[in-house]
């Protein structure tokens, strides 16, 4: 990562005064209006002055490559502009005092890219920053221009939420993976031997990168409309059976019910409804008379076998001789 805030100071541009000039003076004999300058140190200013300040839009160039291209108040670069660096990393976006302040984009010279608020030139506020390498992004919070707050670390095939202080994520989070799961867990600094010397202890926690401690792991909750699937073939047949079988039941008990009075429950019938026979028990008593001929019938037929049983036995005796006499 490329450091911030060395090329663009303004102690390294040189007084607006100074120096040779060519362009638009006021009648008081200032700089004033379009002009261009060279300065004593070697830099170049092509641009708008005011009362011998540098003031509108202007390009500034530096003898150690750098260059900026943008507004100017009072001297000082301020409103949108876009600083090129020596190392080939750029900055456009919001100035305001000679400062990165309000919102800009910085790409560094080895391809990353950050884009989001800065403060007093130092990333603040909420950001992206993009490594090109890897392809991860962060996207969160930041403080004093390091990592700070609530964020989320993306990578190829999962990311991290949770809170980051000083560039490392601490405390509670959770990785997401794409592969359909959660591990939650937390970050947390190596315990330390020695309790004595602990402001020693503090400075040093801050270079210690944390450990992820898991603790479960869990399935990603995804939303899904719910929708009623017909049944299969299969299911529908199972199910027809039974539905048929029961059918049948109930078309016989109508016919039944049909014969017999109403059930329905009046006032009158309430009051003695305890002496009333059940349906199940009417149901019973319309079968009854079939029942009772069947028996009368099976009766018949029984006693008309016993009486040809006998009437044979009576015979055989009546053929059979004396065998007593004849000795």
């Amino acid at each position: 990562m490329s450091e911030l805030g060395s090329e663009e100071s303004e102690e390294s541009e040189a007084p607006a005064d100074l120096g040779e000039y060519d362009g638009e003076r006021n009648s008081e004999g200032e700089r004033h209006g379009r002009g261009k300058a060279r300065l004593p140190n070697g830099d170049t200013y092509d641009g708008e002055y005011e009362h011998g300040l540098r003031n509108g839009q202007g390009t500034y160039r530096f003898t150690n490559g750098a260059r900026y291209i943008g507004e100017y108040r009072q001297n000082k670069k301020h409103g949108q502009g876009i600083f090129f660096y020596p190392d080939g990393s750029k900055y456009e976006g919001d100035w305001v005092d000679d400062q990165r302040h309000g919102y800009g984009v910085y790409t560094y010279a080895n391809g990353d890219s950050y884009t989001g608020d800065w403060f007093n030139h130092n990333r603040h506020g909420q950001g992206t920053y993009i490594y090109k390498d890897t392809g991860s992004k962060y996207v969160g919070g930041w403080i004093n221009g390091n990592q700070g707050g609530a964020a989320e670390l993306i990578h190829l095939n999962h990311h991290f939420q949770g809170m980051f202080l000083n560039g490392n994520p601490m405390g509670r989070g959770k990785y997401v993976f794409d592969s359909g799961c959660e591990q939650h867990g937390e970050y947390i600094h190596p315990e330390q031997a020695k309790e004595e010397e602990e402001e020693e202890e503090e400075e040093h926690l801050l270079l210690i990168a944390p450990k992820w401690k898991a603790t479960d792991i869990t399935k990603v909750t995804l939303w899904t409309p719910s929708v009623e699937q017909p049944p299969s073939p299969t299911e529908a047949t199972q199910a027809a059976a039974p539905a048929e079988e029961g059918a049948a039941e109930r078309a016989a008990v109508a016919a039944v019910e049909e014969e017999m009075p109403s059930s329905a429950v009046t006032d009158e019938s309430a009051e003695g409804g305890d002496n009333e026979p059940s349906p199940h028990e009417v149901y019973s008593e319309a079968l009854s008379p079939a029942k009772e001929t069947e028996e009368e019938e099976e009766e018949s037929r029984e006693e008309e076998e016993n009486k040809e049983d006998q009437e044979d036995q009576e015979s055989k005796e009546t053929e059979e001789p004396d065998t007593t006499k004849e000795e």
